[in-house]
């Protein structure tokens, strides 16, 4: 086995790639895997998984950020990342740098026409995946946080069979019942699976009033907690809608350079500690 120890997976110390063991060798540099899933499109799933990425790495932590949404990648945007190309030093992909701490990879990083429609089978979306898993060069991470479309179709399955049976689901919904019902169907497709599910956050939980600071239950609340004690799995937070998640996303900025005080802030502090306890 052609260094299946090496210290870090970088084009000079790790040969692993034509080694029947390399996905193996991979992950073993791979502490900790969060899958971001939800079960209804348009419930800010990408933010979140962005913005906990950023906010593990601002912790000290070596993250890798990867989106398999295929069809839609958002990630590069909302990382400030739109327009960067990831490079090719065979036999491996280099992920984009957001920082030190953070790497990102995402298929808008492959693409010669961002506006170009991809349109894939499964089979090539599956292949994709595990390329993205296998032959990037990650190195040494505490964290890999993973971007899935909406549902528990191909790409969900595919990262969570590639990833192993440690890999742990964070569930992204909002208030209403329309939202909860597809949950409830997130946490079903992780208990057949058998991924364990590190917990279910309440994203556009009230609204945050621009003027007064007033947090108004526009979509209603506590619902996600009520799912969360329901189905017996952890319940990580609410995070409340803002003008100011729009205008990060937007602007390609991260939520953690929001004032302290700022209630989407604290909520993604809160959450980033219990993820990390």
């Amino acid at each position: 086995m052609a260094e299946s120890k090496c210290s870090s997976c970088n084009v000079e110390g790790c040969k692993s790639r034509g080694n029947p063991d390399a996905e193996k060798v991979c992950l073993d540099h791979i502490k900790n895997k969060l899958v971001i899933l939800s079960g209804k499109g348009g419930v800010g799933k990408s933010t979140v998984a962005a913005n906990l990425a950023v906010a593990l790495a601002e912790k000290g932590k070596k993250v890798g950020l990867l989106d398999v949404d295929v069809h839609g990648p958002s990630i590069p945007r909302l990382m400030g990342l739109k327009g960067q190309k990831a490079k090719l030093k065979p036999p491996w992909l280099i992920p984009v740098k957001w920082n030190e701490n953070l790497k990102v990879i995402s298929l808008g990083f492959l693409l010669p026409d961002e506006n170009e429609a991809v349109i894939w089978r499964g089979p090539v979306k599956g292949s994709l995946i595990k390329q993205f898993v296998e032959e990037v060069a990650w190195g040494n991470l505490d964290y890999l946080v993973v971007d899935c479309p909406p549902g528990t179709g191909d790409e969900p399955l595919s990262v969570l069979q590639i990833l192993g049976k440690d890999a742990k689901a964070v569930i992204v919904t909002t208030p209403q019942a329309v939202s909860i019902d597809d949950v409830r169907r997130s946490i079903t497709f992780c208990n057949k699976v058998g991924n364990p599910v590190a917990g279910i956050i309440e994203n556009m939980s009230g609204f945050v009033c621009p003027k007064c600071s007033e947090t108004v239950d526009i979509f209603g609340s506590g619902t996600g907690q009520k799912l969360a004690k329901e189905t017996s799995v952890p319940y990580l937070g609410a995070i409340p809608l803002s003008k100011d998640i729009a205008q990060a996303g937007d602007m390609g900025k991260a939520l953690t350079e929001l004032p302290e005080d700022h209630p989407v802030k604290k909520e993604l502090g809160k959450i980033v500690e219990k993820l990390l306890s």
